[in-house]
């Protein structure tokens, strides 16, 4: 490797590194950000360049943008508490089946929502009701990390990455069911299973289900239509092979913009509370993969992945899912997942050695607190409400968790007919 490359390597290793760690506790967009800036400042990558790679996670923003819209007007309008005071009720005094309540509505978020979604909506709704049934919140919010990446490649649609990864090359719809609904199940049960052997002991605590169920405002049912209505919108997108950004953008704001009509009400406060920080950290690992992607690195890679897998196809489909998942915690699963789609979209790669890069990627994050776009995001969702998890609690728990249903879900999808 020239000087060049080592140089544009390792700038792109510590901002991905800073993003990981947060050193000082400066948010992650902050150091993914002066990863990119470095990189056109220094001349390593041009700023035309860099400008493109930004504009390529433009379907990326306004997914997440509809999706934060969509959760902040839910919260605002009583909607999460609304739901929250139903599912403690549901458990009747049972904390063991609360747990299984919000692990079933986060599977299905997750699935007709995406993994984002769980992430960004369904934590606020999770805290509430944790809150209401006077519980500890923790046990109950590890679901929608856990959840989030465990049942995300059940559809195309439940994983943003899943589009990415396959890019032009997607399955039609019921050839993804046949390749992926035997590991999904495997993943979710499995994930569940040792989710709830780690918070046994919490979830011996009594659930008060004595909770007042006031009636939804008129501006709540609009914010839960709209996300239902979101959820049809991504299905129809996924099936005609159409990016679910814009869509999620014009539900969100479409939601957004009926509620502050029919409330009367400024939008200033609303925008103040979405963590905008989101887009700018998503765009600079944009920048950041790009520059990894001009050094040549990944066409040699891609090129040793088309022989191993012409030879051993099988245990390709192994090697490979395990070494993303490894990557995906070492430098977050949104780059990881732009690295395996330029990787597997430059070599027509066998169909199943992509859906192991593709579990690798969805959920091999499971192992750390930084592992996918979507615990970052639920990461900044348990800030607002004032909780926090250290990166080595997380990790104890992902230890327990992730391994087992990465390596199951990879040896259904490995053995089943090629």
């Amino acid at each position: 490797m020239d000087h060049a490359t080592l140089l544009t390597l390792g700038i792109a290793a510590i901002a991905t590194l800073g993003v990981i760690v947060r050193p000082w506790s400066v948010p992650e967009y902050i150091w993914a950000v002066l990863g990119a800036a470095v990189l056109v400042v220094s001349g390593l990558v041009p700023w035309q360049s860099a400008l493109a790679a930004a504009n390529k996670g433009t379907d990326v923003y306004l997914f997440l943008i509809g999706m934060m819209l969509l959760a902040e007007a839910a919260r605002r309008e009583g909607l999460f508490d609304w739901l929250a005071a139903h599912a403690v009720r549901a458990a009747r005094g049972s904390a063991r089946r609360l747990f299984l309540i919000v692990y079933a509505v986060g599977t299905l978020t997750t699935i007709f929502l995406s993994n984002d979604a769980t992430a960004v909506v369904l934590t606020p709704a999770v805290h509430a009701a944790a809150t209401a049934a006077r519980v500890a919140p923790l046990p109950y919010l590890l679901i929608c990390a856990f959840v989030a990446n465990a049942a995300s490649f059940v559809l195309p649609i439940s994983n943003p990455a899943n589009l990415v990864i396959f890019g032009a090359q997607m399955p039609p719809l019921m050839q993804w069911l046949s390749l992926f609904t035997l590991p999904s199940i495997a993943a979710i049960l499995i994930t569940f299973l040792a989710l709830r052997w780690t918070q046994r002991r919490a979830l011996e605590q009594p659930v008060h289900d004595d909770v007042t169920l006031q009636p939804l405002s008129l501006t709540g049912h609009c914010v839960g239509a709209a996300i239902a209505a979101t959820g049809i919108v991504l299905l129809a997108a996924s099936a005609f092979d159409r990016p679910l950004g814009l869509p999620t953008f014009l539900c969100g704001t479409g939601a957004t913009v009926a509620v502050l009509i029919v409330g009367r009400r400024s939008p200033l406060p609303m925008l103040r509370d979405i963590a905008w920080g989101v887009l700018p950290l998503v765009a600079g690992l944009f920048i950041l993969v790009d520059a990894v992607e001009q050094t040549g690195v990944l066409h040699a890679l891609a090129a040793y992945l088309r022989e191993a897998a012409a030879t051993s196809p099988r245990q390709t489909t192994l090697l490979s899912g395990i070494a993303i998942a490894l990557l995906s915690n070492a430098m977050n699963n949104l780059p990881a997942g732009l690295l395996a789609a330029t990787v597997g979209q430059s070599v027509e790669l066998p169909l199943h050695v992509t859906g192991g890069l593709l579990i690798g990627v969805d959920l091999g994050p499971n192992l750390s607190i930084t592992g996918s776009l979507a615990t970052i995001l639920w990461l900044i969702a348990l800030r607002r409400e004032g909780l926090s998890i250290a990166a080595w609690q997380f990790l104890r728990l992902g230890i327990v968790v992730m391994p087992p249903a990465l390596l199951a879900a990879l040896f259904v999808l490995a053995f089943s007919p090629l």
